[in-house]
């Protein structure tokens, strides 16, 4: 059994590797297709899986529970998965590291910046090309020499992203308002889970809550005057001149609203960490306590 077992485990790695080896994905990578080449790592990762899964429920509803060490029987399967995973890192820095060519900082260090990711796009487009040089399958697990070569590219890799991280954190800092910054980490949506930016970005964290906070109270002091204005039907009143009373106060408050509620979605998702820290569990408190009171003004 452990010999069928393993036999099957090679077709698999086989059939694999005729859907998708070494050649193909630096093909994809030369036409600028790396999510092709990415996908179908997947399903070749998939595949591999299913069949694990399969075993696993046979042994368990199997009599004697099919007394094999997993070891024997996957070894070679379970490396020729660890290859996949290493190559889809590949493939998806490639696809991540390609939105810096369209990036345009703006703010009064912009063109600075701009030109500096652009100067580490170039960088990485050369560890990329050095990587895909090899002269062997890099599906093939029988090539330990991968190991080395993806160790280096990796290593490569760690530098650009600390500079990223450099450019990433200064930009920020020249962006006066939320939504700047907001916009700014827009731009490198994808990049910034990248552990080290992720680690950079997370000491920015304190800067947008307190900027948020700043702006909630902002908006609470606009809606308690223009509240009064609104009650009054004073012409001063923050309702647009070619509106009834009633429909302008609900699109009014549906402004202050929505100029909350954006900035507070955008902190949400921006990491599991900042939820909890104590300056986001404050500004939660001041954001609902403003929607509460923008609600009943609307009913």
């Amino acid at each position: 059994m452990v010999v069928l077992i393993r036999e099957i485990c090679n077709a698999i790695i086989n059939q694999c590797r005729n859907y998708i080896d070494g050649p193909k994905v630096f093909e994809a990578i030369k036409n600028e297709d790396p999510t092709d080449a990415h996908q179908k790592l997947t399903l070749a990762l998939d595949v591999c899986s299913k069949f694990k899964d399969a075993y696993f429920d046979y042994k368990a509803k199997s009599k004697n529970q099919w007394k094999i060490t997993t070891n024997a029987l996957f070894v070679r399967l379970d490396a020729f998965s660890e290859r996949c995973v290493d190559i889809m890192h590949l493939t998806g820095t490639i696809q991540q590291f390609n939105k810096l060519q369209k990036i345009e900082i703006g703010n009064t260090k912009g063109q600075a910046m701009s030109m500096s990711l652009q100067q580490i796009h170039v960088e990485f487009g050369k560890t990329v090309d050095e990587f895909t040089t090899v002269k062997y399958d890099i599906m093939n697990i029988e090539k330990r020499e991968f190991d080395d070569d993806f160790f280096n590219f990796r290593k490569s890799i760690r530098e650009l992203e600390r500079r990223l991280a450099s450019v990433l954190t200064q930009s920020f800092d020249d962006c006066d308002t939320i939504i700047g910054k907001f916009k700014l980490l827009d731009s490198f949506e994808g990049l910034l889970n990248r552990p080290i930016i992720q680690d950079e970005l997370e000491r920015k964290h304190v800067t947008l809550l307190e900027l948020f906070k700043q702006d909630l109270k902002e908006t609470q002091q606009i809606f308690q005057e223009g509240k009064v204005l609104v009650e009054r039907v004073d012409e001063r009143s923050p309702i647009s001149s070619n509106m009834p009373p009633i429909a302008g106060a609900l699109n009014w408050t549906r402004g202050l609203f929505e100029r909350c509620n954006d900035s507070m979605e955008r902190l949400s998702n921006l990491s599991a960490t900042i939820q909890e820290r104590e300056e986001f569990k404050d500004v939660q408190k001041l954001y609902n306590s403003l929607c509460k009171n923008l609600k009943e003004f609307e009913d």
